[in-house]
């Protein structure tokens, strides 16, 4: 999931709902209802960027269902599965302190509490009971290995420091 430097990923259009145009949308928002909350959407699709705005949405059993402007027909919707949906990052609103956004935390180098380097956060896995960070390897890792450590403040991750861009995690590197 690349991110371009002034949008975040909120989700993705997974299939059609319907024949009056409206899609299946998979949020990475918390709760999935909080896509709902942007109405003015870029849609990445296959390196196009299309602008769309929501008209509107709704919870659709474990999803999220929604309809474009101007899109009113099955077929023409179909053409916008697989797209990611971006919006400026700017409008995400802010956190308490402490807290993060997934986008924050990726590219973050992370080093061990003895200053040892383990690579570069890539994604996070969200697991249900906590989210995971998945490091790989980088020039300065001291191996090339493919970690996954689990996202627990205060637990395991011991310091973010967005400014540096790193990170600091109680974790065995043998682990």
């Amino acid at each position: 999931m690349t991110q371009h430097s002034q949008e975040t990923v909120i989700g993705r259009i997974t299939s059609v709902f319907g024949v009056k145009g409206w899609l299946k949308v998979f949020s990475f928002t918390d709760p999935r209802e909080g896509i709902l909350n942007y109405r003015d959407w870029t849609l990445d699709l296959d390196g196009k960027r299309i602008s769309a705005t929501l008209e509107e949405g709704r919870r659709q059993g474990q999803g999220i269902v929604v309809r474009l402007k101007g899109i009113n027909d099955r077929d023409v919707a179909h053409r916008y599965c697989g797209a990611e949906i971006r919006v400026p990052t700017a409008e995400l609103p802010a956190l308490p302190e402490g807290e993060y956004y997934w986008h924050q935390l990726e590219g973050l180098e992370v080093f061990t509490v003895d200053d040892e380097c383990l690579g570069t956060v890539h994604h996070l896995i969200e697991t249900g009971s906590n989210d995971v960070l998945v490091v790989k390897s980088n020039a300065a890792s001291i191996d090339q290995r493919e970690r996954l450590i689990p996202y627990l403040p205060d637990q395991v991750v011991r310091d973010v420091d967005l400014a540096s861009r790193r990170m600091v995690v109680d974790w065995d590197p043998e682990f």
